[in-house]
């Protein structure tokens, strides 16, 4: 009885401990992948719903970005399992220290698919199709590190599949314009991406994986400031098809200024300084994002003016 007593004392804990090393497998405790997924399919979502989304596929796509994001976090961590211990930044990964097995890590990545998957239910069934490609791309990008000379362009692609799924599950259509936006996230994706690489050069060149760091060698830099340009260009362009009012136009000064500031920072090939640019790139998606709710907020604004015949 005794024994009995004190392993229902321990379950829980060990249960608890369980989750925490699942969740930091899942990188809950770093929102940061999350929130570059997040901002391009939120761009997505307002310009198919003109500002107004509705709250059902909101949710949807809100959970399915945090539970996909998580899915790639598990992949990637069992796919690097045998190197991150050689890398200073992912030394301390459950799987380098050995604190997950291979079929725990497979049986939380079903899990997190699953329920994934559930967030589809109530969309349509071009929303569907568009998730199978998205899904192709997110297990197997970790896997690309040992063949592609440019897996984060791999990855900007996966990154981006929730622009088409975005205008799909609004419109039921994709259009041009999901495109250009799809176009212009891959290539922020691959500009930020290499930014990250450059942080674990080093390391990545001894134990023979390939990044688009290694693969630009020493016009890494200027891969990805011209990867900045051309994305800026793309959501000017984006403006225009959108007929875009003067509270999104104001994002195209304010990020320009950002991408400059980076350009100061990365030319150091400083680890920490990349890797704090890294993470500065979440404010050029969040301005965006306000940038395009701001146009059509002043968009309806202007059509409530007019009904009510006012002029300015």
């Amino acid at each position: 009885m005794e024994m009995k007593r004190l392993l229902l004392q321990m379950l829980p804990r060990y249960a608890v401990g369980r989750m925490l090393i699942y969740s930091r497998l899942m990188r809950v405790e770093k929102p940061i992948g999350t929130l570059l997924l997040l901002w391009p399919t939120l761009w997505a979502l307002w310009i198919a719903s003109e500002g107004v989304p509705d709250l059902i596929i909101l949710a949807a796509f809100l959970m399915g970005t945090f539970l996909m994001r998580s899915a790639g976090c598990v992949v990637n961590d069992f796919a690097d399992r045998d190197i991150d211990g050689a890398v200073e930044r992912t030394k301390s990964r459950p799987f380098a220290r050995g604190l997950v097995t291979k079929s725990e890590a497979l049986l939380l990545l079903l899990i997190l698919c699953m329920l994934a998957a559930l967030c589809l239910l109530p969309l349509n069934s071009l929303t569907w199709l568009m998730s199978l490609p998205a899904l192709f791309l997110a297990i197997t990008y970790p896997f690309t590190k040992r063949f592609f000379p440019l897996p984060q362009f791999y990855l900007g692609l996966a990154f981006s599949f929730g622009i088409p799924m975005a205008f799909a599950a609004v419109k039921e259509t994709v259009p041009s314009v999901a495109w250009l936006l799809f176009t212009a996230n891959v290539l922020w994706t691959l500009a930020y991406d290499t930014i990250y690489a450059m942080a674990d050069k080093e390391d990545d060149l001894k134990i023979g994986i390939k990044t688009s760091a290694i693969t630009f060698g020493q016009h890494d830099i200027a891969a990805v400031m011209l990867c900045h340009f051309w994305f800026t260009v793309l959501m000017v362009i984006l403006g225009i098809q959108i007929k875009a009012t003067w509270p999104y136009w104001l994002a195209v000064p304010l990020v320009v200024y950002w991408q400059w500031q980076q350009y100061q920072t990365i030319k150091t090939r400083d680890r920490q300084a990349c890797f704090r640019t890294f993470l500065e790139n979440n404010r050029i998606g969040l301005a965006w994002f306000i940038a395009i709710g701001l146009h059509y907020c002043w968009w309806f604004l202007c059509g409530l003016f007019r009904q009510l015949g006012w002029t300015f």
